[in-house]
């Protein structure tokens, strides 16, 4: 089997994921960053199939159950949620860091809206 193939099998278990024929889509930037990063983390070994179909479920379940019924349309916000747990869970960071990443992120993103306000004047 291809990578591309088993690549495609397992997004087969995530049938919430916005995609199209190729694959996922998403809408912004930060969204294929964090799905990137999941892929990395489960192919690294840090974290198995399993554990983040478990963490994703539960933030899932959770909006659900608080009466979110998710289309898709805000899936990537629940994916974030849920790497944000299972990366603390596991230890693989802390709490303070994500902080710091986040402001880090915010930053660095409004700096590029403004260089593409400036580029479209």
């Amino acid at each position: 089997m291809s990578s591309a193939e088993h690549r495609s099998e397992q997004l087969a278990d995530l049938p919430l994921l916005p995609r199209d024929i190729d694959g996922p889509v998403f809408e912004e930037p930060w969204q294929a960053q964090a799905f990137a990063i999941v892929a990395e983390l489960v192919e690294s070994g840090k974290i198995t199939r399993q554990e983040w179909a478990d963490t994703l479920g539960k933030v899932l379940k959770t909006a659900e159950e608080q009466g979110e019924y998710d289309t898709g349309h805000r899936y990537y916000d629940h994916w974030l949620l849920a790497l944000e747990n299972i990366v603390i869970d596991k230890n693989l960071t802390d709490h303070p860091e994500l902080i710091r990443e986040k402001e880090e992120i915010k930053e660095n993103d409004h700096h590029r809206r403004d260089q593409q306000l400036r580029d479209e004047q």
